[in-house]
């Protein structure tokens, strides 16, 4: 890989990348709106030689097909993550997730380049009834418009691949965790117990069973399918899940943020199975495929959360400039 353009790479997960890349001798652009993402995590990269940043949008043909020029690989990362809210705003998955994966791979093959990585979501299992859930598990009938919309974004690159010869690394996340997080469950506890630290409100009845990868193994797994499937001689899509064996729940999570923080706050959970409509209740993906290519995490889910909650005690700009910015909303 000599070039590689990362949409979404000013925010938690493209910039880190950025910085993965960069290191490694990768000339980098970066694409973003910055709507989410943020010039703080760029800091250090923007003015060096070989990283170059485009602030644009995913729907303008033109900006996407001057970051792509020349690039061996597209990193697809930029996305509409907001699950939670998704029937709030019915159009937005649709456009910032399938819309615009559709506009990446056209700029893609007006330019010639023809590998990409997409960041899907474990989200697109639904409701599974096999655990852990294999990549060829059966879909069961999609329960958030986010899925559905990445669900269909992989239905395009698959498409792409046998109709243009494309190579696909469809990448199922479960939740990333790490340095310059900015949005979660664990961000949303973190930042209502600074609010107020005497009561902590939690959706569901806090029973729910979530597995999550902390950013670096995240990377370095999406990097080992790359490799494997660089300048293959018979382009297709390939699926992984991404995540760990382990899961915590979000009792434990609170249990973890709160002794974090020396407090002991009043809880006051919601009820039900799912905090709200396409949350799922338990997720655990099977691992097998991307650890048959040697890659293997090396922190748990403790860890992870524990360098998170490190990092936005450090960065506190992080999370008070949303306090800001819903006050004044």
């Amino acid at each position: 890989m000599k070039r590689a353009c990362i949409t979404g790479g000013a925010g938690f997960i493209g910039s880190n990348l950025a910085d993965r890349l960069a290191d490694s001798g990768v000339q980098v652009v970066i694409l973003d709106d910055f709507s989410t993402g943020r010039h703080e995590f760029l800091r250090d990269r923007s003015d060096r030689a070989g990283v170059t940043v485009m602030e644009g949008d995913v729907l303008d043909m033109r900006s996407l097909e001057r970051a792509v020029e020349g690039c061996d690989w597209v990193f697809h990362l930029q996305a509409n993550a907001d699950l939670r809210r998704g029937l709030e705003h019915p159009r937005r998955d649709l456009e910032q997730n399938t819309i615009a994966t559709s506009n990446v791979l056209e700029a893609m093959r007006a330019r010639g380049c023809r590998q990409i990585v997409f960041s899907s979501t474990g989200s697109v299992y639904g409701e599974p009834e096999v655990f852990p859930t294999p990549e060829d598990a059966p879909f069961p009938i999609q329960t958030s418009l986010y899925a559905a919309s990445k669900l269909a974004g992989e239905a395009l690159i698959e498409a792409y691949a046998h109709g243009f010869g494309f190579t696909g690394v469809i990448c199922r996340f479960v939740s990333v965790l790490g340095e310059r997080y900015t949005h979660g469950h664990v961000f949303d506890f973190y930042r209502a117990l600074k609010r107020d630290p005497t009561r902590l409100r939690v959706l569901g009845d806090g029973r729910q069973e979530k597995s999550y990868l902390y950013v670096q193994d995240c990377l370095s797994a999406i990097l080992a399918a790359t490799e494997r499937h660089d300048h293959e001689a018979e382009p297709a899509a390939h699926v992984y899940n991404l995540g760990t064996e382990e899961t915590l729940l979000v009792d434990d999570s609170v249990a973890i943020i709160t002794e974090h923080l020396s407090l002991s706050p009043e809880i006051e959970r919601t009820g039900g199975r799912r905090g709200w409509a396409g949350d799922s209740p338990l997720i655990r993906l099977d691992t097998s495929r991307i650890r048959a290519l040697g890659w293997a995490p090396r922190l748990t889910i403790a860890q992870a959360l524990v360098r998170t909650l490190d990092w936005l005690d450090a960065n506190e700009y992080a999370w008070r400039d949303q306090e800001m910015q819903e006050a004044l909303s």
